[in-house]
């Protein structure tokens, strides 16, 4: 049942108010650089709304909401989107809410119901929350696309009130044998032939309710267990994370230098093949510290490979720095630190580069300046991946640090972010690959801070979670893939992704 998705015209039906000159008429016409053109309701007291009415019943698939230039208060930060034949009832259509920018949002709305389409002839939009408290709410534009050709329509309105004669049913029957009314209850099932419920609910009823057989219950749970049956609804739980604390043998009793003291901001990888984790640096409380530790995982125990790596041509006490690990070659990188503003200055922002070298015990300084060399000025809370095939890192993100904790004076209240670099190991040399972005476009990188990013060997793709930038958290998660130079949006942070929590 193969038909073209095309805009839909509509007409706005109904609404709940609206303020001044912003009509509700001014969503059917798209001017982002016109600051009238839209609806905006008298007040943000609920319920307030607009009904759209399409032209004729259509399968409505998606709506695409457009903005003003700039950002602005009025837009709305959450709304529902509900849908029907009639304006009395309606069905749940979305739920979600739009970024504070200028780009166009095109949202999918539910259109199937058991794998099948139904269609709306009225599309009501509820607005919840505006971006600016107490503000009233506003929306320019709106677009809804979906399929209105009769020859596919036609089939999904007869299935769609069938489907509500049946649920009308089954409610019914629901209704009967709760209150015990079972000769209605039988008569009705016989004469309409539907089924209230899945066997097994049926035959748990019987068993629990009629018979008292909680043996019997239980018996049959465990077999719905078995057969699959909760599957489903177990794989759309949240995950519960279960800690199991790890207490490492010592081997001077008890004494805290037989392992790492308590800190924040240090680093750690881990060797997969010989199950050691690499432990260096952080912050005590007090200072910075530039110990290295190694964890056995077999031994359940910490070894203590330097008290103070600058002593051995390696790395300065810093925190909030990165590591990452090349397992093939038995290599460890490290770069980045974070620096108070009171000892920053020219030469102590240089932003140095390491290499540890496992089965020698030794390190090798790579640069003295990253910067000077074509890479990430000095930066903290970045994040650093190793492509062990290659022999390439990747760095992405961070704040770049500057003299006094300032920025260039062009941009001295907006802190800098720095872009995506790759390291060649072989000739090593830097590589910038994405400057930071400031827009949302689809193949934008927006860098931040205190993300997440991974690197799958296989498909050759860098994944990014999440972040900070300024003072707006990021819930979007989006691939890179190193070879094509290419941004795929996984998830936007706006929508109810499976999976995705806020």
């Amino acid at each position: 049942m193969a038909a073209e998705c095309r805009v839909l015209s509509y007409t706005v039906h109904k609404w709940s108010s609206f303020s001044s000159s912003y009509l509700p008429e001014n969503i059917l016409v798209d001017k982002p650089n016109d600051q009238s053109s839209r609806w905006s309701s008298e007040s943000n007291y609920p319920p307030q709304f607009l009904i759209l009415k399409v032209e004729r019943p259509a399968i409505v698939q998606s709506i695409t909401f457009g903005k003003y230039e700039k950002t602005h208060v009025c837009n709305l930060k959450k709304f529902k989107v509900f849908g029907g034949m009639n304006e009395e009832n309606m069905t749940e259509l979305l739920s979600s809410g739009l970024k504070n920018d200028y780009n166009k949002e095109t949202f999918t709305l539910k259109h199937k119901i058991d794998e099948q389409m139904f269609p709306c002839r009225f599309i009501k939009i509820v607005p919840l929350l505006s971006w600016g408290p107490s503000f009233n709410f506003s929306i320019w534009f709106v677009e809804i696309n979906g399929i209105d050709d009769p020859d596919i329509v036609q089939p999904c309105l007869h299935w769609y009130s069938k489907y509500r004669e049946q649920e009308a049913i089954r409610l019914c029957l629901k209704h009967f044998r709760q209150h015990n009314y079972t000769e209605a209850f039988e008569s009705l099932q016989k004469k309409t032939r539907i089924a209230l419920e899945h066997p097994m609910l049926t035959e748990l009823h019987d068993k629990l309710v009629l018979k008292g057989d909680f043996d019997g219950s239980e018996e049959l749970i465990e077999k719905a267990v078995n057969d699959g049956l909760f599957s489903q609804y177990i794989s759309q739980q949240e995950y519960k994370p279960q800690w199991n604390q790890i207490i490492p043998k010592s081997i001077k009793g008890d004494s805290d230098d037989s392992r790492p003291g308590m800190r924040g901001g240090h680093q750690m990888v881990i060797d997969v093949q010989s199950e050691t984790v690499y432990l260096f640096g952080g912050w005590d409380g007090t200072q910075d510290l530039a110990d290295f530790w190694a964890y056995s995982v077999r031994e359940n125990q910490w070894i203590c490979i330097s008290r103070d790596t600058e002593k051995e041509n390696g790395p300065s006490a810093r925190s909030c720095h990165k590591m990452c690990i090349d397992t093939q070659r038995r290599q460890i990188y490290t770069l980045g630190r974070y620096l108070d503003s009171s000892v920053r200055n020219s030469k102590s922002l240089k932003s140095d580069f390491y290499r540890y070298d496992i089965d020698t015990n030794t390190w090798s300084l790579l640069s003295e300046d990253t910067a000077a060399d074509g890479g990430p000025k000095l930066v903290f809370d970045h994040q650093m991946c190793m492509d062990s095939e290659k022999h390439m890192i990747y760095t992405f993100g961070g704040r770049i640090l500057t003299c006094n904790g300032n920025v260039d004076d062009s941009r001295a209240s907006e802190p800098q972010f720095s872009g995506l670099f790759a390291f060649d190991c072989h000739t090593q040399t830097w590589k910038l690959l994405r400057e930071d972005s400031c827009n949302a476009g689809p193949e934008d990188i927006q860098s931040r801070i205190g993300h997440c990013m991974l690197f799958h060997s296989k498909n050759r793709c860098l994944y990014v979670f999440g972040g900070q930038r300024s003072k707006t958290y990021l819930n979007d998660f989006f691939s890179y893939d190193v070879d094509s130079d290419h941004v795929e949006i996984i998830s936007d942070g706006t929508k109810k992704d499976s999976g995705m929590g806020k």
